[in-house]
């Protein structure tokens, strides 16, 4: 999952703090209201689609769309629009039952049509910019190929019962209640939709469901929510508080200033001098918060495609026992969070199963000497690839402090290089980056909601990539899925899908149409050969199967009408065959890359891949604790990844406001805003 925090150190406070000094906080100074009226910061939002990821979800799940399930005011998952629900045996056919009550802000009834269209307008092949990873959608029966074209709507797991009851189909058995709550999952208004494709969430245009509707709207800009008149909340909960209008603010520079001038009733605190600040002022003080945040700083293995000495198992944990968190944690953090002994916050079920690989800079310095690297001779500089000083200044400052370290400990030289947040993004969470040298990257691990995968804390978020991890030759092999936009050697193989007089004669489809069927064959026999529980996650929904896709895709061409629709399915079956650039440090990966992945890939990699499939689908918590633990210890024995921090939510919140919480799941921001009250 992708995280997008801004954090700006302003000059002010720099040093001495010398600006935000001589500003005298008095109560006095706090923004004047007209009725319950509060400031909130946020990051820029630039729209308010549901089904796209950004910063309009912390609005978009709870406070103007309204979900069967949602986040009450102590994080805690429970019904909203639903009554209950029922599962099958198998575990993967939920039921959904609705209260009758619900209304849009319209006064019509919320029923379970409203949520199949918004469901299935999040999976659309149209709505191509939607996050359908980050929704319920994500596992049900034919989503993904639905979303990619190659089924239709009627072959997607999920069927409205009748007006208060709806059905879902899982591929496999899924921790579904922990999806339900997001953005992504939330129902639409058909009409609204139908009548306004592109801006059904506009001001004019929007009916909501929530406890508040949009007002005003300026991208980028500011927003005002008002209370929804019409809105019906779940008996026996606390659904709203007591604000009139709330002013969604675009994140400033100085939030701490403006808190103090009376410009915000919020402010986050995302660095240390801010944070000294606030503990040296009584009255902030008395107005400053600390909450979970669910995230922490990781050192990770960059996936460079150059042959290096990291390729050495023996160097990467020398590297990983020399690093001594706690200096690193007391120098950088401040008392924003403290040092990480495992991938999770104090308390994380998952830590007392870790066990990654000890303090020792004495075993460290015997393992570089045997790798045949005495005292760090041989090793060429390593990079340290992490935020820039204006994005994440504590990233910066770890990386400093890591930087001394490793040489000290172990004779090591590594040069610090801040990527824009685009190109770090890419290489914390893709897969194969061009440019990236032999080294690290700082990573962010967090938890974006709950289920069983999260419990890695994303420490295992890259490992699935194809060519991530190997021998140098395998993954300069597999970067050619990555980098050029279309693998060579599928255009070798098939032809170039940017000619667009491919695909007008049979003639054309006929390599593509041998491939499929010899790639089948091997997969087929391949997946025979996997243990029983496997086979049973990974077998392909009724219709779904790779021929069935396949010819769903020539029917298609078949009844093309034009040459432009012609060219377009043979461009849709080359890239179900080949592979090609995805874009951002990723590769879509057809049948000939899932042949080469499963006789090439590491063992380790396959083995930690199939206990991640067996993790995601394991529903009962208790079970997947010691599973996430076991994949995580791999990776960290095996030198890979290595906890450092843990960060914690620190914020300021006037005194008569109650109800204010900080966003847990990993952004660093306010959200369930529905719940705050003015006293």
């Amino acid at each position: 999952m992708k995280r997008k925090m801004t954090v700006t150190l302003a000059v002010s406070i720099l040093a001495n703090g010398a600006l935000l000094s001589s500003l005298v906080y008095s109560p006095s100074q706090a923004l004047a209201q007209t009725k319950n009226v509060v400031n909130i910061p946020l990051p820029a939002i630039s729209t308010l689609d549901s089904t796209q990821w950004g910063t309009q979800n912390l609005l978009q799940q709870g406070t103007i769309l309204e979900g069967l399930y949602g986040y009450n005011s102590k994080n805690q998952i429970v019904p909203k629009i639903a009554t209950g629900y029922k599962v099958s045996q198998s575990g993967k056919v939920w039921t959904f039952y609705l209260r009758h009550d619900a209304r849009w802000s319209n006064g019509k009834p919320v029923t379970a049509q409203d949520f199949y269209n918004g469901w299935m307008y999040d999976a659309s092949p149209k709505n191509s910019a939607s996050a359908l990873w980050a929704s319920m959608m994500t596992n049900v029966v034919n989503a993904w190929n639905y979303h990619a074209g190659t089924v239709p709507a009627s072959q997607v797991g999920v069927k409205v019962l009748n007006p208060y009851a709806i059905q879902v189909t899982l591929n496999a058995p899924f921790y579904l209640l922990g999806m339900m709550p997001l953005a992504g999952s939330m129902p639409l208004y058909q009409p609204d939709l139908t009548a306004h494709p592109s801006t059904w969430f506009m001001p004019q245009n929007f009916v909501g469901d929530g406890p508040y509707l949009v007002q005003s709207f300026v991208p980028n800009g500011e927003i005002q929510l008002v209370r929804n008149p019409d809105y019906v909340g779940a008996k026996g909960q606390f659904n709203v508080g007591n604000v009139d209008q709330i002013n969604i603010i675009p994140t400033p520079t100085v939030p701490v200033e403006d808190f103090v001038a009376g410009k915000l009733d919020t402010a986050m605190i995302l660095n240390p001098s801010d944070y000294k600040y606030a503990l040296s002022q009584p009255t902030l003080k008395k107005e400053l918060h600390v909450a979970p945040a669910n995230e922490m700083t990781y050192l990770s293995w960059d996936k460079s495609t150059t042959t290096s000495p990291l390729d050495n198992l023996l160097v990467r944990q020398a590297i990983a026992m020399a690093i001594d968190r706690t200096p690193l944690a007391n120098a950088v953090m401040a008392g924003m969070g403290g040092a990480a002994n495992g991938f999770g916050t104090p308390g994380w079920p998952t830590l007392k199963y870790e066990k990654g690989l000890p303090f020792n800079v004495a075993k460290a310095k015997a393992l570089l000497a045997k790798a045949g690297y005495p005292n760090g001779k041989g090793i060429p500089t390593l990079y340290l690839y992490t935020q820039t000083q204006a994005v994440s200044p504590i990233s910066v400052g770890l990386a400093e402090a890591l930087q001394q370290e490793l040489t000290q400990a172990l004779g090591i030289n590594f040069q610090i290089d801040q990527l824009d947040n685009s190109s770090w993004d890419d290489v914390v969470y893709a897969g194969l980056n061009p440019g990236i040298k032999p080294g690290y990257v700082l990573s962010i691990g967090q938890v974006n909601w709950f289920n069983t995968w999260f419990l890695t804390f994303q420490s295992i978020q890259w490992i699935g990539g194809a060519g991530v991890i190997g021998p140098a030759s395998y993954r300069q092999y597999v970067s050619q899925w990555y980098f050029p936009t279309y693998d060579p050697m599928s255009i070798y193989r098939y032809g170039n899908p940017a000619d667009v007089n491919n695909g007008m004669s049979w003639s054309s489809w006929l390599p593509l149409q041998k491939a499929v069927l010899a790639d089948n064959s091997y997969l087929q026999a391949y997946a025979a050969k996997q243990p029983a529980w496997y086979q049973k996650l990974t077998a392909p929904a009724a219709g779904s199967s790779t021929l069935d896709l396949w010819n769903n895709i020539v029917n298609g061409w078949k009844t093309a009408k034009t040459d432009t629709q012609k060219h377009a399915a043979w461009v849709q079956a080359w890239k179900f065959v080949g592979n090609e650039s995805a874009g951002n440090g990723n590769a879509s990966i057809g049948l000939d890359g899932q042949v080469y992945q499963d006789k090439h890939q590491p063992v380790l990699q396959k083995q930690w891949n199939e206990s991640i499939e067996q993790l995601a689908y394991t529903p009962d918590v208790k079970t997947a604790v010691p599973l996430a633990a076991n994949i995580v210890n791999g990776m960290m024995q095996q030198g890979y990844v290595e906890p450092l921090v843990y960060n914690d939510n620190v914020y300021l919140a006037k005194s008569n406001l109650t109800g204010v919480q900080a966003n847990p799941w990993s952004d660093f921001n306010f959200y369930q805003l529905q719940y705050i009250k003015v006293k």
